[in-house]
């Protein structure tokens, strides 16, 4: 088992952590940086993991800053499932929509003003991207235990941060019949 820090680490935002076990690749969490310039310009950078080989995206709540980079992530190729709570799933349906229309929004006022550098601006997502990763979806109630990839095994726990927020008890099997438990919060 391994896992990766590629966001939330050394600054608040941007989570994304990488599991990799048993030769899968699983994400935990998934989300846009924001604040500083410095910060917003990692949005750009190609995803830490080619996004096709993914065999799952869990998801501990509905923050930006936790779930905000899966529409570019679905543009980049994505297509297989996001595992999170009921709670997470209903505000997900609001703001992915709201983030990509603001996205979109802000590409047309840089380029009727021309401060960006690029020529046209263009949205990290859209709209549409971000309608289109809502069909990934998976939600799961609280304490039931589901398989988001072949011999991984999770369950999502409540946690007292926003509607829908959970941590994530993942048990993987290891070699001899026992097994590994993390919890991801």
């Amino acid at each position: 088992m391994q896992l990766e820090f590629h966001g939330a680490a050394r600054e608040v935002t941007g989570s994304c952590h990488i599991l990799r076990v048993n030769g899968q690749t699983i994400l935990l969490d998934c989300g846009l940086f924001q604040g500083l310039k410095s910060l917003r310009l990692q949005n750009r950078a190609e995803p830490p993991v080619d996004p096709r080989t993914l065999g799952g995206v869990l998801l501990t709540h509905a923050h930006l800053d936790h779930s905000g980079y899966l529409p570019a992530l679905v543009r980049a190729g994505y297509t297989g499932s996001v595992w999170c709570t009921e709670g997470t799933a209903d505000l997900l349906g609001v703001l992915l929509p709201d983030a990509g229309h603001l996205q979109e929004e802000d590409a047309r006022f840089a380029n009727r003003h021309g401060f960006s550098r690029h020529q046209p601006a263009l949205p990290l997502f859209t709209r549409e991207d971000a309608e289109r990763c809502l069909t990934l979806l998976r939600p799961v109630p609280y304490a039931v235990p589901f398989e988001p990839s072949k011999g991984v095994h999770a369950c999502f726990q409540r946690a007292g941060h926003i509607v829908g927020a959970a941590r994530i008890e993942i048990e993987l099997a290891v070699k001899g019949g026992a097994s590994r438990r993390l919890a991801f919060s």
